[in-house]
């Protein structure tokens, strides 16, 4: 089995109105702290980004936050994280969150982490890698997204329509197992030529 080592969660700088999003952000924080996984965020203090970094601190993990310099005061970069580095633009951040990864999880956000949940979803699609990619959908946030993708793909526009099969997991306890099945299943494709 392909080892972890670090995960990429794109998610909300705001808490949002349900409680259980933080908590859920909470619950992940010490999955990824007690399996040794470094997490790699955003790099900000607040919302659920902020509990989820948190989190993992308290529990004895790593941290990586990549934040662009203009959203360093606003945010409130975290200075507890072992590694907080500072990026021109959001162009800059996204790569090095991309190298950085070996896998990406979407917990509960808003227009930035849908942007970046995209963005990976469409690199897969493009074949632009593999890395596995899991939404968190916590009290069926990410159901109407999903809803849309269906769309998509009955419509014709998801042409490698696997890039959704297996996507979701509905509580934080089931994000590692998918994110190992995604990479098992990755490793025993054939090799393209």
């Amino acid at each position: 089995m392909t080892k972890i080592s670090n995960v990429c969660v794109y998610c909300g700088s705001s808490p949002g109105t349900n409680p259980h999003f933080v908590e859920a952000a909470r619950d992940f924080g010490k999955v990824l702290a007690e399996n040794k996984i470094n997490l790699v965020y955003g790099g900000g203090s607040f919302g659920v980004m902020g509990a989820l970094a948190t989190s993992v601190l308290d529990h004895g993990g790593t941290v990586t936050g990549i934040i662009p310099e203009a959203l360093v005061a606003r945010e409130r970069a975290l200075n507890r994280a072992q590694e907080m580095v500072v990026t021109r633009d959001m162009h800059e951040r996204k790569r090095l969150m991309f190298e950085r990864s070996d896998a990406f999880v979407a917990l509960p956000g808003g227009i930035g982490t849908l942007e970046e949940l995209v963005e990976q979803l469409t690199w897969v699609q493009l074949a632009h890698h593999k890395k596995p990619i899991v939404l968190c959908s916590i009290d069926s946030f990410w159901s109407p997204l999903l809803e849309t993708f269906a769309r998509m793909k009955a419509a014709g526009f998801v042409y490698n329509s696997g890039i959704l099969d297996d996507v979701v997991s509905n509580n934080v306890a089931g994000i590692l197992p998918l994110i190992h099945r995604k990479m098992a299943a990755a490793a025993a494709e054939p090799a393209r030529t």
